[in-house]
């Protein structure tokens, strides 16, 4: 017999589990070790059902949160003993994870010796062993040169810890102690969240609970339907390019056919490039967060984005291709390449269908990581580069948010203090400021990059890789707006001619004193340019955020 659900006890479940996700966030954030969680939050948390449907998430990395339903069903498929107290791990894509850094803890939830739900943990780790320190081996043409793999393992067996596997795992990380922080701060908070939920089935009745989930997800879905059923029917056909792959072979084509008949969509990737040699290519939980995000991006903002919100949606796509690789490939830049560009391609066919939802597009990943020994210290530092955000595409709304990230973040993604970036590691910071005029034009400007002169204050010299895209194509205008400016980035040194970092490059010499001259992205512009108002050009001018005569980019 079902359990009927007043709207009140819906939605009072509703937000007591949005608000256990955003509450095992704090948590994450006040204990995790490393700069990239603690200061960058590149981590998200949600709860998944048995039958690994995404119940809730927290507004943190989308790409993330989209591939979670798909390392559920690994776990589910994996383990059928699980039991209170055990704690799984992965990070394999070809076991249900995005790419290697990404690691992922699921805790799972019991009420009265009856498994319910999964608590979800997933954080970028600054480093997951390999050839190359930070996690990203752009020299990589095998997944075992990028990392280490964890299939579905349990790290603790009925609250017991497995020393000996956390041992093996800490031996392979670079940054041992930061590894064991932050995998603790992710168990601890998986496990925050698993004490909450058995409060509110205690408060509730698990019985109670259960239905209110149903009928949340069917509430996201018909809110959803609705929304879907007022765009144009038809098909459309929408195209993305990535630079290169670092390995000799340029514009790689991300290809979306989008058909759309009442309330169903379905985006069809089977005509991309085929898969490549290096790294930029997909996982197919990563794919399939790519062509989620883009969706969720076009419906109403309040909707949950859970499993009910997402049921219009049906994604095709072809193994052997670049959004969905075989076995063994590398594919460790996927969460930022080609997820930007399938986006992209999906957003650029919904323009014909929706044009008043989609967005320009958002600027591309470019990251750094520097190794390298702290002369205040003694001791070695790996430090990831998430300041000079790139700029966000407009859209109908207004001008897009300048220096607010990437689309597969969209904001979610921090850059932290300064101030106390410097403080932790050998950098300075010689300015950091919006680069003027890096926003594509249109009746609605793409948001700002950054321009930043960072110089290295090491006492020996330091190494740096490059991993991502976008020196060649600048996030694309969209309905006539044009395209924000690409990426430029520059190392410069007393003693040697000032050269051009390329995105995907190993073993980069960085010299006391050298200065990382990074320009980074503006967003696209949405509309046509002549359509912009008078005032909105005077105040872009006032502010100092487009270029005047001679003023350098």
């Amino acid at each position: 017999m079902s359990t009927e659900i007043d709207p009140i006890t819906r939605s009072v479940v509703q937000h007591r589990l949005s608000s256990i996700v955003r509450e095992m966030g704090e948590a994450m954030l006040r204990t995790s070790y490393s700069q990239i969680l603690n200061s960058s939050r590149d981590f998200s948390l949600a709860i998944c059902d048995t039958r690994s449907r995404l119940i809730a998430q927290a507004d943190h990395i989308p790409v993330h949160v989209g591939a979670l339903p798909w390392a559920t069903r690994a776990v589910e498929q994996r383990f059928n003993d699980v039991r209170p107290g055990d704690v799984i791990l992965l990070n394999d894509p070809y076991h249900g994870g995005s790419h290697l850094p990404d690691l992922t803890a699921f805790v799972p939830v019991f009420d009265s010796g009856r498994r319910l739900l999964w608590t979800i943990v997933r954080a970028h780790q600054s480093d997951i062993g390999g050839a190359t320190h930070g996690a990203y081996n752009p020299a990589a043409t095998e997944i075992w040169q990028e990392g280490l793999r964890v299939p579905p393992i349990k790290l603790y067996e009925a609250g017991r810890l497995r020393d000996d596997l956390l041992d093996m795992l800490a031996l392979n990380i670079r940054n041992p102690r930061e590894f064991r922080g932050d995998l603790a701060a992710m168990v601890g908070a998986a496990h925050l969240g698993e004490r909450r939920l058995s409060h509110l089935f205690a408060e509730f009745g698990a019985t109670v609970v259960e239905a209110a989930v149903e009928t949340i997800l069917d509430t996201a879905e018909a809110r959803s339907r609705a929304v879907v059923s007022t765009w144009t029917d038809g098909v459309f056909h929408g195209e993305a390019f990535l630079d290169d792959d670092g390995h000799g072979r340029s514009d790689i084509r991300i290809a979306a056919k989008v058909t759309k008949m009442g309330s169903e969509i379905e985006v069809d990737l089977s005509d991309s490039d085929s898969q490549s040699t290096s790294f930029v290519n997909s996982s197919h939980a990563n794919m399939q967060a790519a062509v989620a995000m883009a969706f969720a991006y076009l419906i109403e903002p309040d909707i949950p984005k859970n499993d009910g919100a997402l049921r219009p949606l049906k994604v095709i796509a072809r193994q052997g291709t670049v959004v969905w690789a075989d076995p063994g490939r590398p594919v460790t830049l996927c969460t930022s390449h080609p997820s930007n560009e399938i986006v992209e391609a999906v957003i650029k066919a919904m323009s014909a269908c929706c044009p008043d939802r989609v967005m320009a597009g958002w600027g591309r990943r470019f990251r750094i990581a520097i190794q390298g020994e702290d002369p205040r210290t003694g001791r070695n530092f790996i430090w990831h580069m998430f300041q000079a955000r790139p700029g966000g595409g407009a859209s109908s709304g207004g001008d897009g948010w300048s220096s607010i990230g990437e689309w597969h973040s969209v904001g979610g993604i921090k850059f932290g203090s300064i101030e106390v970036a410097e403080a932790r590691f050998p950098l300075h910071f010689r300015h950091h400021e919006f680069r003027a005029g890096s926003g594509g034009d249109g009746q609605f400007r793409g948001g700002l990059g950054v321009a930043l002169d960072l110089v290295l204050e090491t006492a020996k010299p330091a190494r740096a890789n490059t991993a991502g895209d976008g020196v060649r194509y600048g996030p694309c205008g969209i309905l006539g707006g044009r395209d924000g400016i690409p990426h430029d980035y520059r190392l410069t040194s007393a003693d040697r001619p000032p050269r051009v970092l390329r995105t995907k490059e190993v073993g980069i010499e960085l010299r006391p004193g050298d200065c990382l001259e990074i320009r980074s992205s503006g967003g696209g512009g949405w509309g046509l340019a002549e359509k912009r108002s008078p005032q909105a050009r005077q105040r872009d001018l006032e502010q100092g955020l487009v270029r005047t005569t001679g003023q350098d980019a």
